[in-house]
């Protein structure tokens, strides 16, 4: 009994230290701001509530491990056997599991992502969200009927249109986008941006304007834009194209996807991957591939150094 209750405590505390291990490898994170590189800021207060539970958790792993700890769960009278069973090998096996990233997160460098991982995952241009060759575009003051008000005007025919639809799968980017709300948002930020001199992108501001560019092209065609971004070059690219981007988070890191505009100069450019860099042009058109982009008219670039926060987030605001 002895020994099994040796046994029992020694694996306790191994998982209380394995549990306050990763409750200070977050908070080693949010100490140093490098939790940004891996999470979103959306995502923030579910780790503060992680970092305290594990804390807590530990804690009491350990405090179970004492001989007190031992004889409150021995009396327990559950009619469980509580000693962690298999041999050695096994044990030794999930608990490096567990130990490896903690150990790994200490010791590793934070790195950003980078144009080789855009180069493997590829670049939206403008939002993405629109994969089409060109289009109409609606102005930015046009309104769309939404589906409640479909449904509300004439449901036979709201029902029969859906039938129409039936083994889709899934609704196109134009009957997406005339969903009320999201609709109104762009079009009215749309409006807003309209009335200045020059287009301003901001980290704030980055995913709006790429869908706005998307949405609303012709309206923006000939007007002034600035952004920042790092210089990223496909092996196709004529010598005077390169695309200034900007990785862009929704969750976590597993998420982030590469979000760019097309720039073209006047004379070929030697700038490398990577190289952060502060643009302003003129808002024309291009295409890629089969799709039609927007594309910056160079003006102007200044190498610039890497922000601190070097990803974008969605803003969630309609």
């Amino acid at each position: 009994m002895k020994n099994n209750q040796s046994d029992t405590g020694f694996h306790a505390y191994i998982r209380g230290i394995i549990l306050i291990g990763f409750a200070l490898l977050m908070l080693a994170f949010l100490m140093t701001g490098n939790i940004t590189y891996y999470i979103a800021p959306t995502m923030f207060p579910l780790i503060y509530f992680a970092t305290a539970v594990f804390l807590i958790l530990g804690i009491l792993q350990i405090i179970r491990s004492t001989k007190k700890g031992q004889e409150e769960e021995q009396l327990c009278d559950c009619g469980t056997d509580h000693s962690v069973q298999g041999p050695f090998f096994v044990k030794l096996i999930i608990y490096t599991i567990f130990i490896t990233p903690i150990v790994l997160g200490f010791v590793l460098p934070d790195r950003l992502l980078d144009s080789s991982v855009a180069a493997n995952r590829g670049v939206q241009f403008g939002s993405g969200l629109v994969e089409t060759t060109p289009v109409a575009q609606e102005p930015a003051n046009s309104s769309s009927t939404s589906r409640a008000e479909a449904f509300l005007d004439d449901p036979e025919a709201y029902y029969a249109e859906l039938e129409n639809h039936e083994g889709a799968d899934s609704i196109s980017n134009e009957e997406f986008y005339t969903e009320e709300g999201y609709n109104q948002y762009y079009s009215e930020l749309a409006s807003e941006l309209l009335e200045e001199d020059t287009v301003i992108v901001t980290e704030e501001n980055y995913l709006d304007v790429m869908t706005i560019l998307d949405l609303h092209l012709n309206d923006f065609i000939g007007k002034s834009i600035e952004t920042v971004g790092f210089v990223f070059q496909e092996d196709d690219f004529d010598d005077d194209q390169f695309v200034v981007a900007r990785f862009g988070m929704t969750c976590c890191i597993a998420d982030a996807s590469v979000y760019g505009t097309m720039v073209r100069s006047d004379e070929p450019l030697e700038l490398d991957n990577d190289t952060w860099v502060r643009v302003s042009g003129i808002i024309g058109e291009s295409t890629y591939g089969e799709m039609r982009i927007p594309q910056i008219m160079l003006r102007g670039f200044e190498i610039i150094e890497a922000p601190d926060s070097p990803y974008v987030y969605p803003r969630f605001s309609f």
